[in-house]
């Protein structure tokens, strides 16, 4: 198990990442931050926190609950109506994004309603696509072999991320 983000390191992508989205969203009263269960819904709290703090963005954030590995198997729910997301600005975030059908999922299930724009946040990207899928916003890029799995570890006392 090689270490490839320490605490500080996963710290500072995090705040930049945040500091992305509000620069994107410049013409956003509020924007709605989904984080794929896991550790997206950890990244996407983290996020709606340093975006509340450094910016007047009104953030909802939500969950998309749903069977990572199999996720045709069962119905993908959203923690959130879909009345308040309809017409928004949307942000869907996960940890690893490696051969995109957890987004993809996630995507077609907010595709249903109308929205304002979708955006794609991943603190590591692997690269491995299998899907149509593209992250708008990177913490990490790191080229791995397919046995490699990228595992991120989100403590309150400590963050690390490893290529297992």
């Amino acid at each position: 198990m090689q270490e490839i983000l320490s605490n500080q390191e996963i710290e500072q992508k995090i705040n930049r990442l945040a500091h992305q989205i509000i620069e994107n969203s410049f013409e956003e009263n509020e924007i709605h931050i989904g984080g794929i269960v896991g550790n997206g819904v950890l990244l996407a709290s983290k996020l709606s926190l340093i975006i509340t703090k450094h910016s007047n963005l009104k953030v909802n954030p939500f969950e998309i609950i749903m069977n990572k590995s199999e996720p045709w198997s069962e119905p993908i729910t959203l923690s959130s109506e879909v009345d308040s997301l309809k017409n928004g600005f949307i942000i869907l975030v996960d940890d690893v994004l490696n051969s995109g059908k957890t987004m993809q999922y996630a995507l077609t299930e907010i595709l249903r309603f109308p929205t304002k724009a979708i955006k794609t946040v991943a603190l590591v990207d692997r690269k491995h696509r299998k899907f149509p899928i593209k992250a708008d916003f990177v913490g990490l890029e790191l080229s791995t072999t397919l046995k490699e799995r990228v595992e991120i570890i989100f403590k309150e006392s400590e963050q690390k991320a490893y290529l297992v």
